[in-house]
């Protein structure tokens, strides 16, 4: 189950890793403004507050990895911690933005969260 868990760990890092490229990167090009739904104007004007969140993406995609990098329990604890934070933000995210984040990030999330205590 261990593999498992890590293979999903890993595939949620991957897919923090590209929200980071969108809304910091992306986010004003029509690809960006295509995955939000954003107007050229809206996503010109809210490119600092897009490129803000793109960055604590990258935190979470960094913790994951660091988690994934570390053996026995200080991995389980830091994988811990840093699939919490996921998880809350997709909850909150599903809950006041669009409920699309509650299966793509807080879905994924939760099921790592099982996988990492079946372990």
């Amino acid at each position: 189950m261990s593999v498992a868990a890590n293979v999903v760990i890993a595939v949620i890092a991957l897919l923090h890793l590209w929200f980071l490229i969108l809304e910091m990167f992306l986010w004003t090009k029509p690809s960006g403004r295509r995955a939000f739904g954003t107007t050229a104007e809206f996503a010109e004007q809210s490119k600092a507050l897009a490129a803000n969140q793109g960055l604590y993406n990258g935190f979470l995609t960094a913790g994951l990895v660091w988690g994934l990098c570390l053996d026995g329990g200080a991995g389980f604890h830091v994988k811990l911690f840093f699939l919490t934070c996921v998880l809350v933000a997709g909850i909150f995210g599903g809950l006041t933005a669009s409920r699309k984040i509650l299966w793509i990030q807080a879905l994924p999330a939760l099921i790592a969260l099982v996988l990492i205590h079946l372990t």
